[in-house]
């Protein structure tokens, strides 16, 4: 068997491994993912975005091109805003889409997205999210201090918290507890600074995966819920994450999130490895 074809990426350092795959040819095991996105016996990712027909698995969608994400741990996810960035400038880069508009489909329903220079000249890809629901309160236990927080969903499941202290201090290598019984399918945690009337700076421990160095969906449900606290539910800001920046604009039934894209490897897994791990 020949080796698998793979690319690795990342949106504002959020990292994943790329897989071509467009007839669903690939048997992706959660232990495949797990050990792809493994960062000493693999490549190392927050999570897998396999690039596959729509038609070959059998959805409906208005895009020819199906992200199909998995988090880092295996799981399956409806949506990871930064890698359909990632997704959608591979799409154009392998001739598959022309561009610069096209539509991207996901397990939250069809992405449109534009690719373009930014005003520096560097690649930026701007993904419509879709609408954004603030759906009730709930808690989180971080630092051991209980925070209240505001639920979110952006087609996948958010609670936000906004803290009056530095975000930047928060130890994050142990995973945030919440309230399993408002979130029974777990939940992305961001912790978010208001720098500003449109600047906010963000943490994120996203489920599956533990804290990463940003989180597409993530900033969109901050910019939400933050505009929400303020008696708002139309407006836009810049998110600041460890991994860089990104703008987020809200409005009613609808968002956008606009930032980089960026490949940094590409090559063949090895196909001993990958089959040792059926």
């Amino acid at each position: 068997m020949a080796g698998i074809e793979f690319l690795k990426g990342h949106g504002t350092q959020n990292d994943f491994v790329l897989l071509p795959d467009s007839d669903a040819s690939l048997e992706l095991t959660e232990r495949r993912v797990a050990a792809l996105c493994d960062r000493q016996q693999g490549l190392g990712a927050d999570g897998v975005l396999r690039v596959v027909r729509s038609e070959a698995l059998g959805l409906e969608s208005k895009g020819e091109w199906f992200m199909d994400y998995r988090n880092a741990d295996g799981s399956i996810a409806e949506m990871c805003g930064n890698g359909v960035r990632v997704f959608a400038r591979y799409l154009v880069e392998a001739g598959l889409e022309t561009g610069p508009e096209f539509v991207v489909g996901t397990r939250a329903g069809d992405r449109p997205v534009r690719v373009r220079p930014d005003a520096s000249g560097e690649l930026a890809v701007t993904v419509h999210m879709g609408p954004v629901a603030v759906t009730g309160t709930s808690v989180a236990v971080v630092d051991g201090r209980q925070v209240s927080g505001v639920a979110v969903d952006v087609g996948n499941p958010h609670l936000v918290s906004v803290l009056d202290d530095d975000v930047s201090a928060l130890d994050l290598t142990r995973a945030p507890r919440y309230d399993a019984e408002v979130f029974p399918q777990g939940v992305n945690l961001e912790f978010v600074n208001v720098l500003g009337p449109d600047a906010l700076r963000m943490r994120v421990h996203e489920r599956g995966v533990g804290e990463t160095r940003a989180c597409g969906t993530g900033t969109v449900a901050a910019v939400a819920a933050t505009l929400h606290l303020r008696g708002d539910d139309s407006g836009e800001a810049t998110v600041d994450v460890p991994g860089g920046r990104v703008a987020v604009t809200v409005r009613q039934g609808a968002s956008t999130l606009t930032g980089p894209a960026v490949f940094v490897a590409k090559g063949e897994l090895d196909a001993a490895w990958w089959n040792a791990l059926d």
